[in-house]
């Protein structure tokens, strides 16, 4: 963890509440560096260990991107094996 908070990265109220209720307190070094790029639209790749908070990496700034009035594919998680795609899906 570090010294940032999630309000740091002008979220949505909704968003924040959700982040609250999952009992996150702040970012962890993945989320800090990745959440950012995402809010600037930059595609990336990520390499990080098991349980580092990947998911909630890409999965909080694409909430807070994706406009939920579309009903059209906005973003593409890609993952190496399927056992990973069904736990992202489930996260």
């Amino acid at each position: 963890m570090n010294d940032c908070n999630f309000k740091e990265y002008q979220l949505s109220v909704e968003l924040l509440k959700a982040i609250s209720l999952l009992n996150f307190a702040s970012p962890t070094e993945v989320q800090s560096q990745v959440i950012p790029a995402i809010l600037a639209q930059k595609d990336i790749i990520v390499k990080s260990q098991t349980g580092s908070g990947k998911t909630a990496a890409f999965g909080i700034p694409i909430c807070e991107l994706v406009d939920w009035d579309q009903n059209k594919p906005q973003a593409l998680v890609l993952t190496p094996t399927r056992e990973l795609a069904v736990q992202v899906r489930e996260d």
